[in-house]
């Protein structure tokens, strides 16, 4: 009997150059072999080198598209990234409303670009906090997410806080009400990433960091991963050390020929799509060339 094909939902915003938000989710889906539907709750102007626009989409429009997927497809994930604004957040706590009840939610804190342009307004923190992270399976955020979270963004350098005190911040992130808490370690001397359950134990992942790959993209990547994971019945701590190694290996495939600043991730492994559609291409035309013969 054939599986149905799992569906994850993300809520994002759109990235023009398609290395971050909902062009990053998609493909995330897709390597994991999901399918993958959106709600776009902004529009960025932006390339590898920075954003220049961002325009956020009407909550209205928010709450029908995702009212759109919910009432046609049986959603067995949903990812949160990008929303910007108050009142994004309070049309995705009315749209996730009509999620039945188990759906795994997973929230990356998406708060400011690699660029450096600010994608959550400094207003919309405390409703963030407040209304979106108790809906959370898991919260995904980098360590300076973590620390703003935490109302610990008085630290200026990373490299002086211990495990003990990533630990101490992940605690009181847990204690808005998210199930559990994951700080990723793109930004931690180890590359490791440490996971907060519910019940309180503590996992830690480990990975390699790949200096020489791209990253652009990776939150989104890895969070999206952790996702389609979900989706498909696998536990918290499997999904996430699939998501830490798919996320690690996207980095270090990196498109570093794509655009004058930092390339974008790549999760789907292009040189090798691209070997296998050429082999393709050889076979149809050489199969058309036989038809063809007299």
């Amino acid at each position: 009997m054939p599986v149905r094909t799992p569906i994850c939902l993300t809520i994002a915003g759109s990235d023009s150059g398609g290395g971050a938000g909902v062009q990053a989710d998609l493909k995330a889906f897709a390597a994991q072999g999901a399918h993958g539907t959106t709600a776009i709750t902004g529009l960025t102007a932006q390339n590898t080198v920075g954003v220049t626009r961002i325009d956020p989409v009407d909550p209205r429009m928010i709450v029908e598209q995702v009212d759109a997927v919910l009432s046609d497809m049986a959603v067995d994930a949903v990812k949160i990234g990008m929303v910007g604004s108050e009142p994004s957040i309070r049309a995705v706590v009315a749209a996730l409303q009509g999620l039945p009840e188990g759906v795994p939610v997973v929230i990356d804190p998406v708060m400011v670009a690699e660029s450096g342009a600010r994608l959550l307004e400094a207003d919309a923190q405390r409703a963030f906090v407040r209304d979106l992270l108790p809906l959370a399976t898991v919260v995904t955020p980098n360590l300076p997410e973590a620390l703003v979270l935490a109302g610990r963004d008085d630290v200026d350098d990373l490299a002086t806080l211990t495990d003990d005190d990533v630990l101490q911040v992940a605690r009181t992130i847990a204690d808005a009400g998210p199930d559990a808490v994951l700080v990723t370690g793109g930004h931690r001397a180890a590359a490791e990433d440490l996971l907060l359950l519910d019940d309180g134990t503590v996992l830690r992942l480990p990975g390699v960091r790949h200096a020489d790959g791209a990253a652009h993209g990776s939150g989104c990547t890895h969070s999206s991963t952790l996702a389609a994971r979900l989706a498909q019945g696998d536990d918290l701590p499997r999904a996430a050390r699939v998501a830490r190694a798919v996320a690690g290996e996207a980095v270090r495939r990196g498109l570093r020929d794509v655009g004058a600043g930092p390339g974008p991730v790549d999760v789907l492994d292009l040189p090798a799509l691209r070997d296998a559609a050429a082999a393709t291409a050889e076979a149809v035309v050489a199969d058309q060339g036989r038809t063809a013969a007299p």
